[in-house]
């Protein structure tokens, strides 16, 4: 699950093909399915995100909630591939954009009518 925040103006334009850039390194960092995406974006207005100094307007937060297990260097290269794809791709500047990872147990989730730990993954 991704949650991405930004300012309206610069988030609306890119959504689509960031979302496409997120799924891609998902699949590549953490052998995630294709079709497991689960992306919602929030563009806010300029005076309901502030962010901090020696960013610009194209200042984006990456917020990715996964179920716990998956190695500190399959983490580290999702964070990576992001930074290097979001610039290649979007022409976001790693320094704009912020990510975090937050781990929670399979038994903490639920989808498809049971909990997370009860699913073959």
């Amino acid at each position: 699950m991704i949650r991405v925040y930004g300012l309206k103006e610069k988030l609306h334009p890119i959504r689509a093909k960031l979302s496409n850039v997120m799924n891609q390194c998902m699949i590549d960092a953490l052998s995630f399915p294709e079709g497991k995406r689960v992306h919602a974006f929030f563009p806010l207005d300029a005076e309901n995100f502030f962010y901090p100094e020696g960013r610009s307007e194209n200042y984006t937060v990456i917020e990715i909630t996964i179920m716990e297990g998956r190695e500190v260097s399959a983490r580290k290269a999702l964070v990576n591939l992001l930074f290097s794809k979001i610039e290649a791709e979007i022409g976001i500047k790693p320094n704009d954009i912020e990510i975090s990872i937050a781990q929670s147990p399979a038994h903490d989730w639920g989808f498809r009518g049971m909990t997370g730990d009860k699913a073959l993954l």
